[in-house]
C-alpha cells in the first residue's frame, strides 16, 4: 500500500495522468484518500478501440449532463449543463452550486475553462442547470446580430436566457418559466426562434410532470408563449386509466417534430406535423385547448415501445440510401415511388437508471419511419455485459444518449452513444438494419470520480465508476463525452478503421 502522504501526492497529480492517457495495470493496490476512503482500484484504466484521447478538462469535478459545442466567431466554445451539487470554483475560490460550464475548445488539446454560471441549489436531478442550447443573434429573426444567446434550464423549476456574447462574462437576460417542479431536454430552432421547453404540466392541471411548453423566442428578451402540448391521456380532466409516461425531449427537422417519452419505461415515439402543432386545430373553437382532438390533430405517427424501455433520444436520419436494398423492386403500391433503398430512419436510445443492473437491459434501437404513420423497429444495438463484467463495476450500465449534431462528417454513417460505465460506443449504421460497433472509449476513473451506491439486503454498497452521460460532436469531427460522476470532459477522435468510415474533408 502507498503511504498516506504518497497517496495524497498521487491524487493531486491524477488529472495530468488521465489527460496523458496513462492507464493502470491490473492487480495494483487501491489508493487511500486523506479521509480513508477508497479513491480507485488500480485495475481501472482507459479502455479503447479505434479512438484516442485528444484533450481533457475536469469541469471543476461537477456532475455533467449535456455538452454543446458551437463556433462562436473564430472560437469553438463548449457549453456544458450540470446536474445539481456544489463544488469549489478555482477561478473565484468560492463554493458554487453546479450550473453551466463554459470552455474554450478551439485547441482541443488544451481546453481552457472560461466561466461557471451558477445553477439552482439542490442535488442530482433536483438542482443545477442540466440543459443548454445556443442561438446567435444573426440567425434569430429578432435577435441582436451582435449577440449570442444561451437557453438553459434553471434546475428543475424554470428556464432562462443568458447573453453569452462574451463567454468569459455572461449576463442574465430573462427568466421564461419559473415556479415549476420538473424541466429537462429543450429544443430551440435558431432560424425561427421556436423553442420546445420540457416543463412540469401539473402546475396547469396536466397529469404529467413533463409536457411541452412551446414559446416564440425569436426575440430572446421578450418570450411569447404559444401553447402546451402533451400525449392524449396526460391532458387535464382525462379519465384514461394509465397515464402515458412524461416527455423527455424533442428534435426538430424540417416540418416534423420527433418527440420521445418515457426515458426508461413505457416509451412512446411521436412524429408531429410542426406547422399544425404551431397553428393549432382550425376546427376547434380554441385551437390550442388541451383536448384529445386538439392534441391528436398534429400527430402524424406514433409507436409505443414495450413496457420496460423508453425513448430518451429520438434522432431522425432522413433519406438514407441502403445499398443492401439496391437490387430489390417492391410491389407495394406507392412505396417510395419504387425506390426501396431510400429510407427514413430514427435512432432511439433509452436510458439505464439503476446501479449494478437492477433493471431491464437498456439499449438503442433503429426505427424505420419511411411510412411515418407506422414507425417500425428494425434493429437494435446492445453492449454485451460480458466479458467486461460491467454489472460488477458499479454505477449504471446501459444506454443513455446519442449525439445530435448532424455534421456531414458523421451523419448517415456513425452514431455516438453513451453507455454509462461502459463509456462511449460508436456504431456504424450505414446499413441501419445491421448495426455494428466499430469503436469505443471508456475513460479511467480519477480523483474526482464520485462513488455510486445501492442497498443490498439493507446494507449500502458503494463503488467508484465512470458514468459517461451525454456525448456530442463538433463540426470539425471531434467527439466530446461528459461524466455524470464528475470525472470531467474527454475530447476524443476516431482512429483506424472507424475513422475511414467518416466523411472528413479531404
Amino acid at each position: 500500500m502507498l503511504s498516506a502522504s504518497k497517496a495524497i501526492s498521487f491524487r493531486n497529480g491524477w488529472a495530468a495522468i488521465v489527460a496523458a492517457g496513462i492507464g493502470f495495470s491490473a492487480g495494483g493496490a487501491a489508493l487511500a484518500a486523506e479521509d480513508g476512503a477508497i479513491i480507485a482500484p488500480a485495475s481501472r484504466k482507459i479502455e479503447s478501440k479505434n479512438m484516442r484521447l485528444v484533450g481533457y478538462n475536469d469541469l471543476q469535478a461537477r456532475s455533467a449532463y449535456q455538452p454543446l459545442i458551437v463556433k462562436q466567431g473564430d472560437k469553438f466554445i463548449a457549453y456544458v449543463g450540470h446536474h445539481g451539487g456544489k463544488h469549489v470554483n478555482p477561478m473565484t475560490g468560492n463554493t458554487e452550486d453546479n450550473g453551466t460550464s463554459i470552455i474554450d475548445v478551439t485547441d482541443p488539446k488544451k481546453p481552457k475553462y472560461l466561466h461557471h454560471i451558477i445553477g439552482e441549489p439542490g442535488q442530482g436531478e433536483s438542482g443545477g442547470a442540466q440543459m443548454v442550447r445556443i442561438c446567435d443573434g444573426k440567425t434569430l429573426p429578432k435577435g441582436d446580430p451582435s449577440k449570442t444567446y444561451l437557453l438553459r434550464t434553471w434546475g428543475t423549476t424554470g428556464h432562462e436566457i443568458w447573453d453569452v456574447t462574451n463567454p468569459s462574462n455572461p449576463s442574465h437576460l430573462v427568466t421564461i418559466v419559473k415556479g415549476h417542479k420538473d424541466t429537462h431536454k429543450n429544443a430551440w430552432e435558431c432560424d425561427t426562434g421556436i423553442a420546445y421547453l420540457v416543463t412540469d404540466g401539473r402546475v396547469e392541471g396536466f397529469r404529467s410532470s413533463r409536457i411541452t411548453k412551446i414559446y416564440d423566442l425569436s426575440d430572446p428578451a421578450n418570450p411569447k408563449f404559444i401553447r402546451n402540448f402533451a400525449l392524449v391521456g396526460q391532458e387535464p380532466g382525462s379519465k384514461m386509466a394509465k397515464v402515458p409516461e412524461g416527455l423527455h425531449g424533442a428534435i426538430v427537422v424540417g416540418n416534423r417534430v420527433y418527440f420521445g417519452y418515457g426515458t426508461l419505461q413505457g416509451g412512446v415515439i411521436q412524429i408531429v406535423d410542426r406547422e399544425k402543432l404551431l397553428k393549432g386545430n382550425p376546427e376547434s373553437k380554441d385551437p390550442f385547448a388541451p383536448t384529445p382532438e386538439n392534441l391528436l390533430y398534429p400527430q402524424v405517427g406514433r409507436s409505443d415501445m414495450y413496457p420496460t424501455v423508453g425513448a430518451h433520444t429520438t434522432l431522425p436520419i432522413l433519406g438514407m440510401e441502403v445499398e443492401a436494398f439496391s437490387n430489390f423492386v417492391p410491389q407495394t403500391e406507392g412505396f417510395r415511388s419504387g425506390r426501396p433503398k431510400t429510407r427514413d430512419m430514427m435512432l432511439v436510445v433509452n436510458e439505464s437508471t439503476q446501479n449494478e443492473c437492477r433493471e431491464d437491459s437498456h439499449m438503442a434501437f433503429m426505427v424505420d419511419m419511411t411510412d411515418e404513420t407506422r414507425p417500425f423497429g428494425v434493429s437494435n444495438f446492445n453492449v454485451p455485459e460480458k466479458p467486461g463484467k460491467y454489472c460488477d463495476r458499479g454505477g449504471r450500465f446501459g444506454a443513455h444518449s446519442s449525439h445530435e449534431n448532424m455534421t456531414p462528417i458523421y451523419h448517415k454513417r456513425l452514431a455516438f452513444i453513451t453507455w454509462f460505465n461502459a463509456g462511449l460506443r460508436v456504431i456504424d449504421y450505414r446499413n441501419p438494419f445491421d448495426l455494428k460497433e466499430v469503436a469505443y472509449y471508456i475513460p479511467a476513473i480519477n480523483k474526482n470520480t464520485a462513488k455510486r451506491c445501492l442497498k443490498v439486503n439493507g446494507v449500502e454498497r458503494c463503488k467508484i465508476a465512470v458514468q459517461s452521460n451525454n456525448p456530442e460532436v463538433d463540426d470539425r469531427g471531434y467527439i466530446y463525452v461528459v461524466d455524470r460522476a464528475g470525472t470531467g470532459m474527454h475530447i476524443l477522435e476516431l482512429t483506424g478503421a472507424a475513422r475511414k468510415i467518416a466523411n472528413f474533408p479531404k
